[in-house]
């Protein structure tokens, strides 16, 4: 049975939406059901239903919570200014990658079967992307700030980036060999200079 992963005295939709997403990543979609999360958060049986009537209110109950917990683990508002050290960015970068990749694998996994159903499911692939735009907007201004002449561009080379690298060490052949902050800061650094030339090494 999925662990309940809010911690007590949590608000109930916020229990109920942490325990669909474990219940996502330890059971797949099929598993996610409203009388399962009741089972799995200790609630009485019809909880969830009066919280999230349909199962599309339940998976965008999941999509919305996903992106507060990814927003809490990858800390992209706290970013730091490129200006102020292209060192420190990269440090930050790769702490939150490294944060990510061995402290919270079950999100990843949680978040890749909302991705796929969402291709199945129109309604829900509007709600999914709009709820992830919520990183565009500051991850291009993050590269703006590094010296990117198109921020845009080159925001989704990093975003395809890492999500590459965490597919791979989420649920790919690269599972058991996550990468070090060291060897996810070469990376970033790499990636940076590849897009940006030798002025991603400045501040280092």
């Amino acid at each position: 049975m999925a662990a309940r992963t809010a911690p007590p005295g949590a608000p109930r939709a916020e229990l109920i939406a942490d325990t669909a997403l474990a219940l996502l990543a330890e059971r797949g979609m099929r598993g996610l059901t409203h009388r399962a999360v009741d089972e799995a958060a200790g609630l009485p049986q019809g909880s969830t239903s009066n919280h999230a009537r349909t199962r599309q209110a339940l998976l965008e109950a999941a999509v919305r919570r996903l992106a507060d917990r990814e927003a809490a683990v990858l800390t992209v508002a706290e970013m730091p200014s490129a200006p102020g050290g292209r060192g420190d960015l990269l440090d930050a970068m790769a702490l939150a990658l490294h944060r990510y990749l061995t402290g919270h694998p079950e999100l990843l996994v949680a978040r890749y079967e909302l991705a796929l159903e969402a291709t199945r499911r129109p309604e829900l692939r509007e709600f999914y992307d709009r709820t992830g735009s919520r990183f565009r907007g500051p991850l291009n201004a993050l590269m703006a700030e590094a010296g990117s002449p198109e921020p845009e561009r080159h925001a989704l080379s990093l975003v395809a980036w890492c999500e590459g690298l965490m597919f791979a060490c989420a649920v790919g052949s690269y599972h058991a060999a996550v990468p070090s902050l060291e060897e996810l800061r070469k990376g970033f650094q790499e990636l940076l200079r590849g897009m940006l030339g030798t002025q991603a090494g400045h501040g280092e």
